[in-house]
């Protein structure tokens, strides 16, 4: 008997090739946004697998809609805050994610925001298409230099570890703060000095965020962290939306308390909060961290075979929880 699967929207055609023939398939092809909650629950109902994006919330009432044959939820995202995963474990389903295959597009992503803020480059681009007259000035929409700058970085895994690489051109200082210390080979790899967060704030000229999003991240940066934070400093977020308090970082940008922002992902995303979008020292992407062409292929080839082997009960390459099984 063929397992079937639902997958919540389509996903580049190198990875739903791959799954062709594979599963009896059942693909959301609404509208572009993602699947309505109540059809979600409706069609999970009696599936194998289920592909998801990280719009979906797998919880304890999708699971119970999806039924006691659900052997997986293979989520393509690096990022699983979408899924309960203890539940997920409690009944014997596996939960995947796709690690290190968008590590470098996403780090890429940082340094685009980065320097875009730091050098007001979306800024300039609007001031163009404006088509106001301009004669070159010596003040005109004046930035910052980069080097001999200190870089902060909130939460070093892969992703912040490959953002720090690509600070040794510009002869940065780099600290980052993360409540697992690296080890001090791999700290002294790439030029980073731990530091308390409080200190991250205090001295970081650049603040990249690429912490997990968790009940201790939630609003991490908040009006006291922008307090402490220095005013010519940027902060960017290529991580999760709620990590940072949009309404206080519109606030602290509307202000003069921080130079500039540059943000890919959004508290209540897709919505992006309103007094962000009047202002001019905050560059706004939907969401493209891993947006390659070659990175979404890799995902979506790396979710399908984590689905394909979770099916076959084989151990998927990027399982989260080992622990479920033992449960199967």
């Amino acid at each position: 008997m063929t397992e079937s699967v639902l997958v919540t929207r389509a996903l580049v055609p190198e990875a739903m090739r791959a799954l062709d023939g594979r599963c009896e398939l059942d693909l959301y092809e609404g509208p572009p946004e993602a699947i309505p909650r109540d059809e979600l629950l409706r069609r999970a109902a009696g599936k194998d697998g289920l592909l998801t994006l990280l719009t979906e919330k797998v919880d304890a009432e999708l699971l119970d809609a999806a039924g006691p044959q659900l052997k997986i939820v293979a989520n393509h995202a690096v990022g699983f805050d979408n899924i309960d995963v203890p539940a997920c474990t409690q009944r014997g389903v596996l939960v995947t994610n796709t690690p290190d295959v968008l590590t470098e597009a996403t780090a890429d992503l940082a340094w685009a925001l980065i320097l875009a803020s730091v050098r007001r480059v979306a800024e300039g681009d609007r001031f163009l298409r404006s088509r106001q007259p301009w004669v070159w000035g010596p003040s005109m929409m004046l930035g910052h230099d980069m080097s001999r700058k200190t870089l902060g970085i909130a939460g070093c895994g892969r992703i912040g570890g490959a953002v720090a690489r690509r600070a040794t051109g510009f002869g940065m200082r780099l600290i980052y703060h993360d409540p697992i210390r690296l080890p001090s080979d791999v700290e002294q790899s790439l030029g980073l000095a731990w530091v308390e967060f409080d200190t991250l704030l205090a001295e970081s000229d650049i603040i990249s965020i690429h912490a997990p999003l968790t009940p201790d991240t939630r609003h991490l940066f908040d009006a006291d962290a922008f307090a402490k934070m220095k005013p010519t400093a940027v902060l960017v977020n290529t991580a999760r939306g709620p990590i940072v308090d949009e309404p206080a970082l519109a606030e602290a940008l509307r202000s003069g308390q921080i130079f500039a922002a540059g943000l890919d992902v959004y508290e209540r995303e897709p919505a992006v909060e309103e007094a962000l979008l009047d202002l001019d020292n905050v560059t706004l992407l939907p969401h493209l961290g891993s947006a390659t062409i070659e990175t979404r292929t890799a995902m979506g080839l790396l979710t399908v075979e984590n689905l394909l082997a979770g099916l076959a009960d084989r151990r998927p390459p990027s399982l989260l929880n080992p622990e479920a099984l033992s449960r199967r």
